[in-house]
């Protein structure tokens, strides 16, 4: 039998501290809370915002800066290089979220993820290529991903999980797009030379969540008595992270990551999607009767889970905000506290959306 080759990490880089990153898509859900975040906890560190605020995109979810030195909000949208290059003269990194991210919407037009999630990649790391080829300062980029490249695991085997090392099976035009996006990093990376990281993290849950996704679907419904809308059979899992936990593991990247590599971001906190809705019915003090079920969507993968080992061992980062069900009762306290804002998300486009796709109670 042949000897396999032992896995031998990649020299440790020595930490970076940045003075100004620009943030694309920091007006969404994971992009505002890392502008928290950092805002909190990096008092050294500017934020440039790139949105070009699409229907998710909220800045009310940043009001707090407004006339901070420290934040600048910026619309406009990645795909236009002549935006991108005047940002990235005043930047030395880039965090790059901004992404079309809904599984839904991809089935119905897959058109806006690929020029988002494809294009605007592109535009970003041919804009940084460009800045090395004229001799000037090239910032690192961290290109945010996700677990659903890696397509879907089965029920039966709890074992398996998904690595950095697993094959890209990408089963919904979303993760397609994502995945492409990922090869072009990992391109640009090993044919140029530019600092490129990226993390794939499993599903989020927090404040900020616009209600198309299913924890603040199903908070924000169950709050107006509405039942909540089940998909399929309700089996399918998914790993559950706080946005928080993410977001410290995002900036821990950023400044400990090495070169060309790609770290998992998981919670550790696999659920099927019937116990994740059971949960909430619990905290809120609803029976079941709430539950809707209704047609699976096409392709709906099965199982996601995600082995963070590596990012721990490598970078010392593990999930301490995502304890179970402690952290989704803090998410649903959000949702009841700050009705203002998401009554107002709830609203005009979003609900001609909702009954598309849900339809009618």
């Amino acid at each position: 039998m042949q000897a396999q080759t032992p896995h031998v990490a990649p020299a440790k880089s020595t930490p970076r501290a940045f003075k100004r990153l620009l943030v694309t898509g920091g007006c969404g859900f994971i992009g505002a809370n890392f502008i928290h975040f950092v805002m909190a906890n990096r008092p050294g560190i500017s934020i440039v915002n790139l949105d070009l605020m699409t229907y998710s995109g909220n800045a009310e979810n940043l009001a707090d800066f407004a006339g901070s030195p420290r934040y600048t909000f910026v619309q406009g949208d990645i795909c236009d290089r002549a935006i991108v290059d005047r940002l990235l003269d005043d930047c030395d990194g880039v965090v790059h979220f901004a992404a079309e991210s809904h599984v839904d919407r991809s089935i119905i037009d897959a058109g806006p993820f690929i020029r988002t999630n494809v294009g605007g990649t592109q535009v970003i790391l041919d804009a940084l290529r460009a800045r090395g080829a004229a001799d000037k300062a090239v910032p690192r980029m961290l290109y945010i991903s996700t677990d659903e490249v890696y397509g879907s695991l089965p029920l039966d085997r709890p074992e398996l999980l998904f690595t950095e090392d697993s094959p890209i099976t990408p089963n919904s035009p979303y993760a397609a797009s994502k995945s492409a996006g990922d090869g072009l990093v990992r391109a640009y990376h090993h044919t140029f030379g530019l600092d490129l990281v990226t993390t794939r993290c499993s599903n989020n849950f927090g404040p900020y969540h616009f209600p198309e996704k299913v924890i603040p679907l199903f908070v924000t419904n169950l709050i107006d008595g509405e039942k909540v809308p089940l998909y399929g059979d309700g089996l399918n899992v998914r790993d559950w992270l706080h946005v928080e936990d993410h977001c410290d593991a995002v900036l821990t990247v950023m400044e400990k990551g090495t070169p060309g590599e790609v770290y998992n971001v998981g919670g550790n906190n696999e659920r099927n999607n019937i116990e994740l809705t059971r949960t909430i019915l619990q905290l809120m003090g609803k029976g079941e009767e709430m539950i809707r079920y209704v047609k699976d969507r096409p392709g709906h993968d099965r199982r996601y889970a995600i082995d963070a080992s590596k990012i721990r061992r490598e970078l010392g980062w593990e999930p301490t905000r995502s304890a179970w069900p402690r952290a989704l009762e803090h998410t649903i306290d959000w949702y009841r506290n700050n009705q203002a804002w998401w009554r107002r998300v709830k609203s005009g486009e979003y609900r001609t959306y909702y009954a598309a796709q849900y339809g009618k109670a």
